[in-house]
């Protein structure tokens, strides 16, 4: 069975002496590592769903004023008499609402980079951290010197 002389026990018993001199890994650490990473997504997630709110009570808060706008510029148009009154009414309207638009847009797409800084900050410092706990447990249960 064993084409080096030696019985199958014995080289069970040699594979278990090599195996006892690798170091175990520190469960506690791991544990503690696992349960930061857990820490981290939930802190991520958190930033994500407020920064979500805020662009959503944002983006509520801009479709009311420019539904107000609105019934203002529709009541000023209509009270105008001359046709090119009108026109130039809309006309202001029209101008004015679309330089709103493009704020508004930049306004809630800040709003959305910011919120997603805030979470990918948190997701990349505990990814920092975790390769530092790796690095410390592998140098603390490095392979043990041989007698």
């Amino acid at each position: 069975m064993a084409s080096s002389g030696m019985s199958a026990a014995e080289q069970f018993s040699k594979k278990i002496a090599e195996l006892s001199l690798m170091a175990l890994p520190d469960v506690d650490a791991l544990t503690t590592a696992h349960q930061r990473n857990v820490e981290a997504l939930s802190s991520a997630y958190r930033a994500a769903m407020a920064g979500t709110q805020e662009v959503a009570r944002r983006n509520s808060e801009i479709v009311q004023q420019a539904w107000a706008e609105m019934e203002q510029a529709v009541k000023v148009v209509a009270g105008a008499q001359a046709p090119e009154e009108k026109a130039a009414k809309q006309l202001e309207f029209l101008k004015s609402a679309y330089e709103r638009a493009v704020a508004n847009m930049k306004e809630l797409g800040e709003l959305i980079q910011r919120a997603n800084a805030e979470a990918i900050e948190v997701l990349n410092r505990r990814f920092s951290e975790g390769c530092d706990e790796i690095k410390a447990l592998m140098e603390k249960s490095g392979p043990k010197p041989s007698s």
